[in-house]
């Protein structure tokens, strides 16, 4: 039995998607704080767990530079819990991190050796997650992905397609760069890596779709392909611009997750496919 949280969230429901009710306890925030290591203890002792995949984290890239002590709390403290509850019971612990640990300055895709300097308080607060894991639990995989979308929730694959149908103009930044992730891909990925764990090992690990996108590849890809009839235009980043400084380059190497567990990945446009799909 697996103890999966924030799963209310897209990866978590992708999860659900594929393990179905039996396989996993799904809790999102309302059923189990993270962040409180005694209800962790509690939960733990009515439940035989096998596993943890932690999905839980705060995501407002922007919101979080005013709220820099619950960012921390979600991606830095609960993080650190579930790791330690993951040496109590020693059992694995998959936890979910992000490109933003990265600054953007590279030219080429970044591996899990290359050096880390988020430029915000969510990088930040992320990296204080991945580095908690590492040191503290029994057996680990700290899983970097990137522009994560699916046919739940908000996203930006949504947004656009949403502003393809209202607006006969849509503006997206097109001097960032990364790799768009289809949530179903991520999370069978993560079905796939964690019975293959070694015992007592932890490790980094990067995962997205193939093939390299700018957010104006990904916005003008979904809405030609969903035969929207809005304009979509490339505008530089200094044309929309945000609390939080994004990362301009943060395409992610792959090659140690597909060599370590025989994974096969799809590239971005066939997850955007499937999405536009499951949503018609």
């Amino acid at each position: 039995m697996f103890l999966i949280t924030g799963a209310n969230g897209q990866l978590g429901l992708c999860l659900k998607d594929l393990l179905g009710s039996n396989g996993a306890v799904y809790t999102d925030a309302a059923d189990l704080d993270i962040t409180d290591y005694a209800a962790l203890e509690a939960f733990a002792q009515k439940h035989a767990f096998d596993a943890i995949i932690n999905c839980a984290a705060y995501t407002n890239v922007d919101k979080a530079e005013d709220e820099p002590e619950l960012a921390n709390k979600i991606n830095a403290a609960g993080p650190a819990n579930l790791a330690r509850l993951s040496a109590r019971l020693n059992i694995p612990l998959i936890h979910v991190s992000t490109d933003y640990v990265f600054d953007g300055t590279a030219h080429t895709p970044l591996t899990e050796e290359d050096p880390v300097r988020p430029l915000g308080v969510y990088g930040k607060t992320k990296r204080a997650g991945e580095e908690a894991v590492l040191n503290q639990a029994h057996t680990a995989a700290v899983i970097r992905t990137a522009w994560l979308y699916s046919p739940y929730g908000k996203n930006f694959v949504k947004t656009m397609l949403n502003l393809g149908n209202t607006k006969e103009e849509i503006r997206v930044v097109a001097d960032q760069i990364g790799t768009p992730t289809y949530a179903p891909h991520l999370a069978a990925a993560i079905l796939h890596v964690l019975p293959r764990l070694k015992k007592g090992k932890k490790n980094l690990y990067h995962f997205t779709d193939e093939g390299v996108a700018s957010w104006y590849d990904l916005a003008y890809y979904a809405v030609r392909q969903a035969g929207l009839k809005a304009r979509v235009w490339p505008i530089a980043t200094c044309e929309y611009p945000t609390k939080a400084v994004r990362p301009a380059f943060s395409v992610l190497n792959k090659n140690r997750i597909k060599k370590e567990f025989g994974l096969q990945i799809d590239h971005w446009t066939k997850g955007v496919d499937e999405c536009l799909k499951k949503l018609s």
